[in-house]
């Protein structure tokens, strides 16, 4: 019912009196009430940012109505060894019983991959949007493998009906990943240059025409707080300084890439960067935004990034490894990222290996 036609409910009805006299409005239970709902914080953050939830676990997804969800093999890692997901690994294997390969010779390297896109189709039925799918982490400084992994991973989508536009590829940003990146996008391919945590890789990854960059606040925070030996909170997080320095950049000089901040360690960080293109964030931290009433403004936005008294930066390959070289946080978390993703890669590959062998 409208106001307009409460109000006139309202006048219709007879007036009723008490003993007194006095006139007297009885409660009607089909005349509603008009009240503001209050949103809780995630609410209020998908009005200023688009959501997208961080995990393979896709029964979780569904909870928190996010638009996109983002992969990486820790988290593929974590989601098979529980048994509600184990038929994903049984189909994996069975899709490649008879590719022609055996135990050596690329047949686990190629089930991960199936695997990868099975989580992927399964979450692409949870989100209206895309899923980022990460090419093995051994191939961070390979270009042409790169590009050859993510030809063959869009491929198998494609041959299970889901279009190129609902996959980002997930790729480091080391110079050669990005370099792959540059080819991919060519061919509609899209990308998702992952483990960032400097304006250098940044400003490559846009030059190269990116899709999408994850920087990853949480572990940039990660490294700071080990050097300082004290925690950072609020607009004082190194990881959310970084991101709004890269966000600013961007929509300063006018780049289409797009900015998702990514591995959060607290709401704090999160609502502060309230505004940012987008956030993928874990499901237990979208759970905690959701038990919140807490206020979420704006932080970022293209207005004020268009204020900001920032310089352009070269990103020639010499100029890219002399500046990554000369962060000391970048150039180890992005080499620490890598080892870590290729070993829970390792210990995929071990799992597949042993049910091949039972």
């Amino acid at each position: 019912m409208s106001k307009n036609e409460h109000l006139q409910a309202c006048r219709r009805r007879k007036p009723r009196f008490d003993c007194l006299g006095k006139h007297k409005m009885l409660f009607n239970p089909e005349i509603v009430t008009f009240k503001h709902k209050i949103m809780n914080s995630l609410e209020q953050l998908k009005t200023h940012t688009k959501v997208v939830a961080d995990t393979g676990d896709f029964q979780l997804i569904k909870e928190f109505s996010p638009l996109d969800s983002t992969t990486n093999p820790t988290l593929i890692y974590k989601a098979v060894q529980q048994e509600k997901y184990e038929h994903l690994l049984e189909q994996a294997i069975a899709e490649n019983e008879n590719c022609g390969l055996q135990i050596g010779q690329g047949l686990v390297d190629k089930i991960i991959d199936s695997l990868l896109v099975l989580f992927g189709c399964e979450i692409l039925k949870h989100v209206p949007g895309r899923v980022s799918t990460e090419v093995a982490a051994n191939l961070s400084f390979d270009t042409e493998a790169t590009v050859a992994k993510a030809r063959s991973i869009i491929a198998m989508y494609e041959a299970k009906g889901i279009s190129r536009d609902r996959v980002l590829i997930k790729i480091a940003s080391t110079w050669e990943g990005i370099q792959a990146g540059r080819i991919l996008e060519k061919e509609g391919i899209h990308v998702n240059m992952t483990l960032l945590f400097s304006l250098a890789q940044a400003v490559a990854c846009a030059e190269a025409g990116a899709t999408l960059i994850s920087p990853f606040v949480g572990r940039i925070l990660d490294w700071y707080k080990a050097k300082a030996g004290h925690d950072f909170k609020g607009a004082d997080d190194p990881g959310v300084q970084s991101v709004t320095m890269i966000y600013n950049y961007y929509k300063k000089f006018g780049y289409k890439t797009e900015v998702m901040g990514a591995s959060f360690r607290n709401t704090s960080e999160i609502v502060e960067l309230a505004g940012c293109d987008l956030l993928t964030i874990s499901p237990n931290l979208l759970a905690d935004l959701a038990k919140s009433n807490e206020p979420v403004v704006r932080k970022l936005s293209p207005q004020s990034a268009a204020h900001e008294g920032i310089q352009r930066l070269d990103v020639s390959e010499k100029s890219f490894r002399w500046h990554l070289n000369e962060d000391a946080m970048a150039t180890e978390k992005l080499a620490d990222g890598i080892r870590s993703f290729n070993a829970d890669t390792t210990k995929l590959a071990n799992m597949i290996e042993k049910e091949l062998l039972a």
